[in-house]
């Protein structure tokens, strides 16, 4: 059991014996890092949980206090996915596009948004460190950095590498255009039209997109909502098919928010390794963690029997500045073909964007603003978690991830999630329907929702009218 569990745990306790009564006043968060040791982040993490329980909730400028009734319990988690294991084409793009386009609005509650607010990121700062970085632009660097990207940001990406426990060189990595650019690069490099890729079941959609774009086969491999890909699962498949390349988020996965643990992270790369297969790690929400630490990287474990097969994709989209669009890729031994596919496409990267970056980067204030940005999106799950124990019907499942801001509800047999969709736009929601997450458009009583957006009464009355929807 976690730190943050055994606490959360001992109040609960307390709470029940009595001992802590309805409407009162729990000790702050710094009383209890005064008086037991905990450090801020545990004891927010142990509070945030217990309000996703509905045993305490949390009042504006006061504090936590006992909360005067116990919440509906909170849904059970869904059961892996058991998908055929069949080869397809796929044909997602143009559910995906209208999906999409209906959360970009402003008049919608962006439960179907696939960015949290833009409110979470300090783009002051960015402006900034744009203006700052814009003005001592050395007009020769606008010429040598074209392809791999600037040369400082390369180095600072580098530096978190290795406090990540992963040996990358900067000249080993490739800013791009976000790392969907990256990902879809690293996909061109391993992979020719024809071939068979292996991903998650759910999937991310845009991954299925690259696919159905390359003409390249998807293969669905099982999964666990909590943990991952079910490795038995997968080197069946590997048997099976004999793929060109396994494309997984490891860390937060979208949309099951599932966290693989560092010994499986570990497993997989071995197992992949063993049959020569390229695996497309993609880690955009691998900062946006709620425990003690960053989750180790699947790229962590790519030496020596590995021999480079690791390509790791992130960007700072997720987590610190969406519109700069500046990503990267660390292909492990395909770093110059991702390189030359690089220069032969989109040549390169926005050059303010990535000199503000490394600017904002080197600054040294990075940490701190995740730091800040994680115990938002922690606070907000926990509502959203309380709002759909409270009005979802019986039978609904729920995942319960331990960082980034997605969650996946599994609605009772019956329900229809793009029916759902279209209702839930006529009342100024947008929801991601579980079959854009499918090659074979399966999950249809499934959706996705983005608990990225601070919490509102407009956020809880949509919870709400959801619920009523579902219900019928």
């Amino acid at each position: 059991m976690k730190l943050y569990e055994a606490l959360a745990q001992e109040i609960e306790d307390m709470v029940a014996q009595q001992v802590l009564r309805p409407g009162e006043r729990l000790p702050s968060v710094r009383q209890q890092h005064a008086r037991r040791g905990a450090s801020p982040s545990t004891v927010f993490q142990a509070y945030y949980l217990l309000e996703a329980r509905g045993v305490i909730e949390s009042r504006p400028r006061s504090g936590y206090y006992v909360a005067p009734g116990r919440a509906p319990t909170a849904a059970p988690e869904p059961e892996p996915s058991r998908p055929d294991g069949a080869p397809r084409s796929v044909d997602v793009s143009e559910l995906v596009f209208g999906v999409l386009e209906a959360a970009r609005s402003r008049r919608v509650v962006p439960f179907g948004s696939a960015f949290p607010s833009p409110e979470l990121f300090p783009l002051p700062k960015l402006a900034r460190a744009l203006a700052s970085s814009t003005r001592r632009l050395d007009p020769w660097s606008t010429v040598a950095d074209l392809g791999a990207g600037n040369g400082e940001l390369r180095r600072q990406i580098a530096l978190r590498y290795q406090l990540d426990g992963a040996a990358v060189a900067a000249d080993d990595i490739v800013v791009t255009n976000g790392a969907l650019e990256a990902l879809n690069l690293c996909l061109q490099a391993v992979a020719r039209p024809g071939d068979t890729v292996l991903v998650e079941s759910p999937s991310f959609y845009a991954a299925l997109q690259a696919l159905e774009r390359l003409e390249l086969k998807a293969v669905e491999v099982a999964t666990h909502p909590r943990e991952g890909m079910e490795l038995g699962a997968l080197a069946a498949a590997l048997e099976r098919h004999r793929p060109a390349a396994c494309w997984l988020m490891t860390s937060f996965q979208n949309p099951l928010g599932s966290l693989m643990a560092p010994d499986k992270k570990q497993a997989l790369v071995g197992l992949l390794a063993a049959h020569g297969v390229p695996l497309i790690e993609d880690d955009v929400y691998g900062e946006l963690y709620f425990g003690a630490r960053r989750p180790a990287l699947a790229k962590r474990y790519d030496a020596p029997g590995a021999q480079g097969l690791v390509l790791h994709c992130s960007s700072f989209s997720k987590c610190l500045a969406p519109g700069f669009r500046v990503g990267w890729a660390a292909p492990g031994r395909y770093a110059r073909a991702v390189e030359r596919l690089k220069l032969t496409t989109s040549l390169a990267a926005a050059m303010p964007s990535q000199l503000a970056l490394a600017e904002y980067l080197g600054q040294g204030g990075y940490d701190r603003h995740l730091r800040q940005l994680r115990a938002a999106l922690m606070g907000q799950q926990a509502q959203m978690l309380a709002a759909l124990a409270e009005h979802f019907p019986p039978g609904t499942r729920v995942t319960h991830p331990e960082g980034g801001y997605f969650l996946w509800v599994v609605l009772p047999e019956g329900a229809d999630a793009l029916a759902l969709h279209a209702a839930a736009l006529e009342r100024g929601i947008s929801i991601a329907p579980g079959p854009m997450f499918s090659a074979k458009r399966e999950f249809r009583n499934c959706l996705r929702l983005n608990y990225g957006h601070p919490w509102s009464t407009e956020h809880a009355a949509a919870i709400a009218t959801l619920g009523e929807l579902i219900r019928g």
